[in-house]
Order: C-alpha cells, then sequence, then structure tokens
C-alpha cells in the first residue's frame, strides 16, 4: 500500500470518527411577536391550506403540487406536497392541535433525502391584541446529514427559512385581525350616568319635621270647660 493510499485512509477514517462524534439531535427555533389576537394567529398556522400564504418555501416552486385531506385543519389534517429540488417531496400531519396555544406536526421529508422531524408552533398571549409565537423543529441525525452539519448546522440552512416565513406570517395574521371594537360615544355615557343618578339610594330617611311612614299622630286634646 502506497503512502499516500495510506494517508488517504487515514484521513477518511479520522473524518468518520469525528463524524460520529457530533450530536445525534438538532433543534432550530426563531420567534416573534404578531399584532393580532392568539386565535387568529393560530388559525394561520392550523389551516395547512393557508401556509400557500405565509410558508417561506412556496415561492422557490410556483408550480409545486399540493394534495391536502378532506379536512385540513385539526388533528389528522394532511399536506403533501412534490416539487422541484429545491422543495423535494415530503407531507406534514398535524399530531396536536390546541386551540389559540399550540400546533404540532410530524414533517416527513421523501426527497431529495428521506428524514423525519417534528415542527411546534407555540402561542402566547402578551396581550389580548398581541401574540408571541414560537416555531421550533427537532428531529435527529443519520451520518449523512451529521456529515452536513460538520460543513453548515441544521441552524444555518432552515434559520433563516423560519425568519421569513414568521415575518410572512406575521404580515397575513395582522392583515386578517378583527378590527376594534368602536368606542362608547359621550353621549350614551353621560344618559348612562344620568340614569344611575335618578335612582334615590335605598333606606333614605323621611325629611326632619315629617312623620316617617306608619307614625302615629299625636291625639288630639279635648279643650277646657269654661267656668260658670
Amino acid at each position: 500500500m502506497s503512502k499516500v493510499l495510506v494517508v488517504l485512509v487515514l484521513l477518511l477514517g479520522g473524518a468518520a470518527a469525528y463524524v460520529a462524534t457530533r450530536p445525534d439531535a438538532y433543534h432550530v427555533e426563531r420567534s416573534t411577536t404578531v399584532d393580532a389576537p392568539a386565535a387568529t394567529v393560530f388559525a394561520q398556522i392550523d389551516d395547512l391550506s393557508i401556509w400557500k400564504e405565509w410558508s417561506p418555501w412556496e415561492k422557490k416552486d410556483p408550480g409545486m403540487k399540493r394534495t391536502y385531506s378532506a379536512t385540513p385543519s385539526g388533528v389528522g389534517a394532511t399536506y403533501a406536497w412534490e416539487g422541484n429540488k429545491e422543495v423535494g417531496k415530503g407531507k406534514m400531519t398535524i399530531t396536536e392541535s390546541k386551540l389559540g396555544e399550540k400546533v404540532v406536526e410530524k414533517l416527513e421529508f421523501l426527497e431529495p433525502f428521506q428524514s423525519t422531524a417534528t415542527v411546534s408552533f407555540a402561542l402566547a398571549a402578551e396581550t389580548p391584541a398581541a401574540t408571541r409565537v414560537t416555531w421550533a423543529m427537532d428531529g435527529k441525525h443519520n451520518f449523512i446529514s451529521k456529515a452536513f452539519s460538520v460543513v453548515k448546522p441544521m441552524d444555518g440552512m432552515i434559520g433563516k427559512d423560519f425568519e421569513e416565513g414568521l415575518a410572512n406570517l406575521k404580515k397575513v395574521a395582522e392583515a386578517k385581525k378583527p378590527p376594534p371594537a368602536p368606542p362608547t360615544p359621550p353621549a350614551e355615557v353621560a344618559a348612562a350616568g344620568a340614569a344611575a343618578g335618578d335612582k334615590a339610594p335605598a333606606g333614605d330617611k323621611a325629611p326632619a319635621g315629617k312623620p316617617a311612614a306608619g307614625d302615629k299622630a299625636p291625639a288630639a286634646k279635648a279643650p277646657a270647660a269654661k267656668k260658670k
């Protein structure tokens, strides 16, 4: 065996040993605040047919083929896609759905490589009209993905897409939020206050100088008899 071949084998063996030491799991997470109620934000995430309005991957292939389940929202809803090499082929299935709080999905990549991950959206109401959204992805590395992660970690590959998707979600949800309730006209406020003032408080005492109800009037005295 030549020295060059020996060196090559040693380098490959060392690289393989290093790749094997990389973490077995990965986690990617991004957050943003949306100026819309939690229920409005939730509706854009839980309904898979609305993803085309904000998903960062939709514009990478306008001709992408999409297939939805009969019911596109809630537990059991599915969304399958098939497109160019940038989007590949895969399927999402909602496994957990809690109104205004969270949506969890099973994400299956089929092409150009096969892998499975868990995607979650956590919603937290900061105010009645603002919601904090956290988008996360968790999965396991195989040897090939570990090798890729040495050059570019999963966070670097997907993080920017999450940021773009959240920015799009923010625009869509804020455009669909319900209008604020109209303020009460001043005239109605004044009328309500006047009506409350017209009612005398219970238990008021009768005015001084007038006998209270039920009091007996003093008996009249007979006039004194005159002496003859």
